[in-house]
């Protein structure tokens, strides 16, 4: 149950936010993406502007300057990454994304991966899904596969990144 400060600060949040979406993948485009477009009807659903929607292939530096492009982007107040998030030597976003982060939130990480241990078993421990803020914009990584999206989306950011947003932004 949430505390009363947290309750206070939910109903002072922004009820809607300008996000932008990544996907990092060297095989997708904009009509295979099934992860990127998932994110961006869910945003959408929830009364959220999705103001950029991007592919970049799994490079480090390809990532970090697609992420600091679409957060110099005028009024975006959080960035969402999928895919890269894994443990194989191509998977670079973590640390593209993370070398960014002026904030780490680690409680997004431990979340995510004990809700996919539910679900997937010990396997959960290769996700390296993280979030961070980066100046006052949130910035959330999260697995390519829809079923890892859904999973974060549903449970996690969707509730929460209004709450998120209004933290670090001050």
């Amino acid at each position: 149950m949430p505390t009363t400060s947290t309750q206070e600060h939910r109903r002072r949040a922004p009820k809607s936010l300008t996000v932008c979406v990544l996907t990092v993948s060297d095989t997708r485009t904009l009509e295979t993406d099934g992860g990127g477009a998932l994110i961006e009807s869910m945003l959408q659903a929830a009364e959220h502007t999705v103001r950029a929607r991007h592919i970049v292939p799994d490079e480090r530096e390809q990532i970090a300057a697609a992420a600091r492009e679409l957060l110099s982007i005028d009024g975006v107040q959080a960035l969402l990454v999928t895919g890269g998030t894994g443990l194989a030597a191509r998977d670079q976003t973590t640390e593209a994304i993370e070398a960014l982060y002026d904030a780490l939130i680690p409680g997004y990480g431990e979340l995510f991966r004990m809700l996919s241990f539910q679900e997937i078993g010990p396997s959960a421990m290769l996700s390296r899904a993280s979030a961070g803020r980066v100046g006052q914009q949130v910035v959330i990584t999260m697995p390519g596969s829809p079923a890892g999206v859904r999973l974060a989306m549903e449970r996690l950011i969707v509730p929460e990144l209004p709450h998120l947003v209004f933290h670090a932004g001050g």
